[in-house]
């Protein structure tokens, strides 16, 4: 059930929502603020993870829109140089299939008001502020979910980044992410969400429904995502939980929902994308799956140089061997192996082992510029 608050705010933005209508297909274009995106199927803020190539090779796939991974307003205030130069890179062949976000979080509104004043010049397609991270280093920060706390600084910090989004030639959308709540049974996210709407004037708001306690366990309650999208006067995108191209269609057409925002579930599988947007069925080959790992890793290398690739791919590896269909004990023995490699070469060999020579990963789905 709702809280008092939070019904009252349903109430108010059901008279003025207009509801996406039920013919509406993951294919089909839409209009974020004044951004088109291409279709509705998008690609996750991922910490840690959601640098430019990471965003391209979504993109290659199909995804309408990609978002980064989350940067300190902070930091890009301050011109700290590895953010500015690598988290903040947006790369000329990630425009070929669509817009670029990029996500910035933090507690303080002048500060995000000179971040998003930074990223618009940057280059930005659009701006998405982070109020659902739960890691306890973010929120003890006064960032992250812990501004569903403090929802009149939430206000102030989106109003901030809505204003500081413009430049002489354009206004970019400011988007949301969000957590329903703080703990198992909060709401009061969907409170924040109309708040933000109205008062910060936000284009749209990703949402996740889950409690940011729980992380990432439990189902989420996509139920709250249908009264959100039933109640708020602009698009409202699904995130969590979605994993398959099965859950993700029921899950859109349950829910209502303006898109949809694939994260853990597209880690190692781009192939996610084409199943939604290209009717793609069958499950990728061992060749597929291992030439799109050599991509990533050319990728990496381009993005870090060989040494700090080495280390870097280490989290990606995992992901990519789960596609594989290795016997328990084979894939036991190259992942130590892998995460073991001292550098690029030495894991090429330990994957070029697994089947003979193949085409060449460097041949992308989109030409480069």
């Amino acid at each position: 059930m709702l809280s008092g608050c939070c019904r009252d705010e349903w109430a108010l933005g059901v008279a003025h929502n207009e509801a996406v209508p039920p013919h509406v297909r993951l294919t089909d274009p839409w209009m974020l603020g004044s951004l088109r995106v291409p279709n509705r199927v998008l690609l996750a803020p991922l910490a840690g993870i959601g640098n430019w190539f990471v965003r391209l090779q979504a993109k290659r796939y199909g995804a309408g829109m990609a978002v980064s991974e989350m940067i300190s307003s902070h930091a890009v205030h301050y011109g700290n140089e590895k953010t500015c130069r690598e988290m903040l890179r947006i790369d000329a062949r990630e425009r070929q299939a669509g817009p670029v976000a990029i996500q910035l979080f933090g507690e303080d509104p002048a500060m995000m008001r000179s971040a998003a004043s930074h990223v618009a010049r940057a280059g930005a397609d659009a701006i998405d502020i982070n109020m659902g991270c739960p890691v306890p280093k973010v929120r003890k920060t006064g960032a992250g979910a812990s501004l569903l706390a403090d929802p009149d600084r939430a206000v102030a910090v989106a109003r901030a980044a809505v204003e500081g989004a413009v430049t002489d030639a354009r206004s970019l959308p400011v988007t949301v992410k969000l957590r329903c709540g703080l703990r198992p049974g909060d709401h009061s996210g969907l409170a924040l969400a109309h708040r933000l709407v109205r008062e910060a004037g936000v284009a749209a708001i990703a949402f996740h429904p889950r409690s940011a306690d729980v992380q990432h366990k439990g189902a989420p309650a996509y139920e709250l995502a249908a009264q959100l999208a039933r109640s708020l006067p602009a698009p409202v995108i699904l995130t969590g939980g979605l994993s398959s191209a099965e859950e993700v269609r029921e899950a859109f057409r349950r829910t209502g929902v303006a898109a949809v925002m694939l994260a853990r579930g597209a880690l190692g599988n781009p192939w996610l994308f084409n199943e939604l947007l290209r009717e793609r069925r069958a499950a990728p080959t061992r060749a597929e799956v291992l030439d799109e790992l050599e991509w990533t890793i050319a990728r990496a290398v381009e993005h870090l140089g060989e040494r700090r690739a080495t280390r870097y791919l280490r989290k990606f590896y995992p992901w990519y061997l789960e596609r594989l269909a290795l016997d328990s004990p084979v894939a036991k023995r190259l992942q130590s192996a892998l995460q073991a490699a001292d550098s690029v070469s030495e894991a090429r060999r330990l994957l070029d082992s697994l089947q003979a020579p193949r085409a060449s990963a460097r041949e992308s789905l989109v030409p480069a510029v």
